[in-house]
């Protein structure tokens, strides 16, 4: 009887395709669910409650933690974060289309390239951040090198500065850019570019006007997967920048730590989701005009 029920259950098992993508996806939306969406839901339910009076929360309900955000303090923090963020995709976005571009033209040589971008996620990025310490303190191997030849005297400052800071976000997040934008020129249509050409289109004009509107979809991509973290990033400016320039994701990190302040906390972490939601609507619409552009006649 057992092995009877057990051979139907695994014929309504094989002959039913539903039930088979749910079995699929059970186990990741069980994870997301658990690891996820509880604590979101939690850290939600702690931004309307009073902090406690020696940490953590009290029953209750209250706006007053988000109505502390739009202080001048914070929105400053705010608006340092987002230029911060916007310069390192700029940044990233104006270092990595050509070396996207070059891997795309490199012909054999184009595995090895591809293998030495995706190389730093081999390392921890603490270890690799570690790593930006040693070459921009006053007796690193930059400063050395430059004395050594004779160019400088003096070492030049440049850790704990927000230079370096921005160096390690760029260094950071250079291969998120990219790899997008490397699978979009991979796509393309080289007959395109000759069909230009041979309709008198000179380079600059074959790039700005079939390139670049063609991997507009990987430059998008890119930039959004740059934007994000660098948003929330605060191990950077923790490590090279000497906790001199604050970051959201700095103030977040010290609520929920030194100061205690868990509702707090957690009304900066929605700000924050906020902005990143927002930058998602941006890509999904940006990306829907690019298909809508692609698919004209």
């Amino acid at each position: 009887m057992s092995r009877s029920l057990r051979q139907r259950a695994l014929d309504y098992f094989h002959h039913n395709p539903t039930v088979r993508a749910w079995s699929l996806v059970a186990p990741g939306g069980l994870w997301l669910l658990v690891f996820f969406l509880v604590p979101v839901f939690m850290m939600f339910t702690y931004s309307f409650m009073p902090r406690g009076m020696y940490g953590g929360v009290e029953s209750g309900f209250t706006l007053e933690h988000y109505l502390r955000f739009f202080d001048s303090l914070y929105l400053t923090i705010l608006m340092r974060t987002t230029v911060d963020a916007t310069v390192c995709t700029v940044a990233c976005l104006l270092l990595g289309y050509p070396v996207a571009y070059a891997i795309t033209r490199a012909g054999r040589f184009k595995g090895l390239l591809l293998f030495l971008v995706i190389l730093p996620f081999w390392t921890s990025f603490l270890v690799r951040t570690f790593a930006m310490i040693f070459l921009l303190r006053d007796t690193g191997l930059i400063n050395t090198a430059l004395q050594s030849i004779g160019l400088i005297d003096e070492p030049i400052v440049m850790l704990y500065t927000p230079f370096a800071v921005m160096l390690g976000l760029v260094y950071g997040y250079l291969p998120f850019m990219i790899l997008p934008i490397y699978a979009s020129l991979e796509k393309l249509d080289l007959s395109l570019l000759e069909a230009a050409e041979v309709l008198g289109a000179r380079p600059a004009a074959r790039f700005f006007r079939v390139t670049l509107p063609l991997s507009l979809p990987g430059v998008v991509a890119g930039a959004l997967l740059v934007f994000i973290p660098s948003l929330g990033s605060f191990l950077t400016s923790d490590l090279l920048g000497g906790a001199k320039e604050i970051l959201i994701g700095n103030l977040v990190q010290n609520q929920f730590t030194a100061a205690r302040n868990w509702p707090f906390g957690s009304a900066a972490s929605f700000v924050l989701m906020a902005l990143v939601l927002v930058s998602v609507l941006i890509y999904l619409r940006v990306r829907e005009r690019s298909g809508d552009a692609a698919g004209a006649p």
